[in-house]
């Protein structure tokens, strides 16, 4: 008769480590090889934050981590710990959408929406560090970010237009002529 297998008990072993995620304190117990994406998304249940490649080509996992846009595809979360994370869901504060929800609303800069939440982190951190962002300084910061499904010009327009509106201006989005296309 075979012995059972047995499982060496650090395979079983969960860590435990304290993150500020979407500015509230949490303490977590995981597996010491989880990613920062499994962990928001299979502990934390914040979904907002998506599985792309798992490669670190498309970008529709950036989270930021001390304000720095990262792939948490590629990040351990053990890593992360004793940092602040800020996820998609945390853009919106007191019920109202942060100015690049509502410019990418307004413009159409999303069209299924995967992408959406790693370009919205990716252009707030750029905001929070730059507040009036030339076209070129928008695409290098949005570079990383891969969409299938529309064009990139209504991604720049919102970026640029959420800027606009959170230096005081009151902007209005531009009405698409005869013929535009969201594409």
């Amino acid at each position: 008769m075979t012995q059972p297998v047995q499982i060496e008990p650090s395979a079983r072993q969960k860590v435990h480590a304290a993150f500020t995620v979407n500015g509230e304190r949490c303490e977590v117990a995981f597996a010491p090889h989880k990613t920062l994406l499994e962990l928001l998304r299979e502990d934390l249940a914040l979904t907002g934050t998506k599985h792309g490649c798992e490669l670190g080509e498309r970008g529709t996992c950036t989270v930021l981590v001390d304000g720095t846009p990262i792939l948490s595809c590629l990040a351990l979360a053990l890593a992360c710990a004793d940092h602040s994370i800020d996820t998609v869901e945390g853009m919106a504060r007191d019920g109202a959408l942060h100015p690049l929800q509502d410019a990418f609303a307004e413009l159409g800069a999303a069209q299924c929406g995967y992408c959406t939440p790693g370009f919205l982190l990716a252009a707030q951190a750029l905001l929070d560090s730059n507040p009036a962002p030339t076209r070129e300084e928008i695409k290098l910061a949005l570079s990383g970010n891969l969409c299938r499904c529309t064009g990139y010009l209504k991604i720049f327009e919102a970026v640029e237009m959420a800027a606009e509106r959170m230096r005081g201006a009151g902007v209005r989005p531009s009405s698409p002529g005869p013929g535009a296309s969201h594409v």
